[in-house]
């Protein structure tokens, strides 16, 4: 059987897409030489080409490997004009009069379930984490899975969720108390002995930041496990309540609250501008 001959833009196309599906991933460069039958040499030219696109585009970057299992990988990259244009737009959609529901919440669910919406924050919480080296995304059922997912997909980690409710699917759990840090009630996550080695390293992801009570049981459930949490990153920070029970955390929209005239106050976070 005759092989098939591809030309550099071919081979640029194919790379690029294995690279951007793999991301975090370290991958041969034998891998492409031996798919499109050709040298070495010229696949790493290939790899130029992506390089300074991507770079030139604020498209991520791609990372070199050296040493016997080395090769190359995809490390997801927004620009900051980009990231900004986002959180505006964002504020937009969620400034919406009839997203206002009793109690003065705002409805988000359609938000959280918006590939879109949901891979281009993913995106932005990645990047700002990608350099930690942690091992795993932590969240706790259920809105802010699919956001957790993105984050661990374009970190190319495991996703770890924790349950308000132990499931006898899970195997052996550990359960923890903690205070809800806005009603001040008590409230439990549990999480299987399977789902997360010991000693792991952990980023929370989540939904809505109110208090930071949700993040500090995160914090109690990984010491169980003698795991760390390096970083927490949220999709919107409620700053109209002003005491939280954590500190170190990340944000794309600011949330203040509704203002008298039925309004939803919301900015893009702080760190964007």
């Amino acid at each position: 059987m005759e092989m098939q001959k591809f030309s550099r833009n071919n081979r640029i196309a194919a790379i690029t897409k294995i690279l951007l599906e793999n991301p975090n991933k370290i991958i041969g460069l034998n891998n492409f030489t031996e798919m499109f039958n050709t040298a070495k040499s010229t696949v790493s030219e290939d790899i130029v080409v992506i390089r300074d696109t991507l770079s030139r585009l604020h498209m991520g970057r791609i990372d070199t490997i050296s040493g016997a299992a080395g090769g190359i990988k995809y490390i997801g990259g927004i620009s900051p004009e980009k990231t900004k244009k986002f959180a505006e737009k964002l504020c937009i959609i969620l400034k919406n009069r009839e997203r206002i529901i009793p109690g003065n919440f705002l409805y988000m669910t359609d938000v959280m379930f918006n590939p879109n919406i949901i891979h281009m924050a993913g995106m932005i919480l990645a990047s700002i984490f990608i350099e930690k080296n942690i091992d795993c995304v932590v969240t706790v059922e259920t809105k802010g899975i699919p956001l957790a997912y993105e984050v661990a997909k374009m970190m190319g980690v495991q996703l770890v969720v924790a349950r308000r409710e132990t499931k006898f699917t899970e195997g052996s759990t550990i359960t923890i108390n903690y205070v809800s840090g806005s009603t001040g009630k008590i409230q439990n996550m549990s999480l299987s002995k399977k789902a997360l080695k010991n000693g792991s390293k952990c980023i929370f992801i989540d939904d809505f930041m109110k208090a930071g009570g949700t993040a500090m049981g995160i914090i109690d459930l990984l010491k169980e496990f003698e795991s760390e949490l390096l970083g927490i990153g949220f999709l919107i920070d409620n700053v109209g309540i002003p005491k939280k029970l954590v500190q170190n955390y990340v944000s794309i929209v600011d949330f203040e609250g509704i203002n008298e005239n039925g309004d939803a106050l919301l900015t893009p976070s702080k760190m964007f501008s």
